[in-house]
């Protein structure tokens, strides 16, 4: 982003990012240092171990020279969006006027790509704050179809990670948590009217999208623990590189040491073909 390009716009330029403007000019919260270095310590080890609490936290955070006391835990943890009731974020918001869906997954075989996708969010560290990220996976190869970055959590961004997902394909079901972000009806109209089954996993059960689970935690120490973005523009680019490499150059031992796209694309020629 050039905002004295004499050529393109401001807004222009954010038109062919696909990035919002909101997200540009976003300017994050001003929050004491000491408390930005706590808040990342603490998001390093609930990425690592979901299930500690404020107190779990306290003793894992604490040294003789720097005490940390429990309600200063408890505020950042509000703050960055983070449940210690149960080892889900609270970016997994529920809301009791949204039909909620059954969980289709329980014994189902996945044995190629676009049979089913799934979708989650997480919170990214700033030097100066923080943003959302919601990414689109692809359950059998692990390929990132599509991501969106957000300064709140309505469900905007993720329709458009979503619509954004399905320009080329779509899958036979799309799981998600039951956040209020994913029920809400922009969404789960954009899935009825691609005739997308919709399944949801159930209350606190991480381990029903855990393929996403695990892309939080390698996005976040391959690439936002060791970059320390300090704007969202700058995150953004980050991000998109680091995505492409994900893609198309890192290779996962569990597929074979192949990159998810080569997975993703061979199966899609498979299945055409057949």
């Amino acid at each position: 982003m050039d905002a004295d390009d004499p050529h393109l716009s401001v807004s222009r330029q954010c038109e062919l990012l696909e990035l919002s403007r909101s997200s540009y000019y976003y300017e994050p919260a001003q929050t004491s240092q000491e408390d930005l270095e706590l808040m990342r310590r603490i998001d390093e080890r609930y990425m690592k171990w979901p299930f500690l609490g404020s107190r779990r936290l306290v003793l894992e955070l604490s040294t003789k020279d720097c005490p940390v006391n429990r309600k200063r835990i408890q505020r950042l943890m509000r703050v960055m969006g983070i449940e210690a009731i149960y080892p889900r974020k609270r970016t997994t918001i529920y809301s009791p006027d949204h039909r909620v869906y059954p969980y289709l997954l329980r014994g189902l075989t996945i044995d190629r790509a676009n049979q089913v996708w799934c979708s989650d969010i997480t919170y990214i560290p700033l030097a100066r704050g923080f943003m959302y990220l919601v990414a689109v996976m692809d359950w059998y190869s692990r390929a990132v179809l599509a991501w969106e970055l957000s300064n709140t959590l309505d469900a905007s961004f993720c329709v458009h990670a979503l619509r954004e997902a399905l320009r080329n394909y779509r899958p036979d079901i799309f799981n998600t948590d039951q956040g209020a972000q994913f029920t809400s009806l922009e969404f789960t109209t954009t899935l009825a009217e691609h005739q997308v089954a919709i399944s949801m996993d159930g209350r606190g059960r991480a381990l029903d999208n855990v393929f996403i689970e695990r892309l939080w935690r390698t996005v976040k120490y391959e690439d936002i623990y060791l970059k320390d973005y300090v704007t969202v523009a700058d995150l953004y680019e980050g991000l998109t590189r680091y995505f492409e490499f994900y893609n198309r150059i890192r290779k996962h031992q569990a597929l074979e040491n192949r990159t998810p796209f080569e997975v993703y694309e061979e199966s899609i020629g498979k299945y055409l073909r057949c």
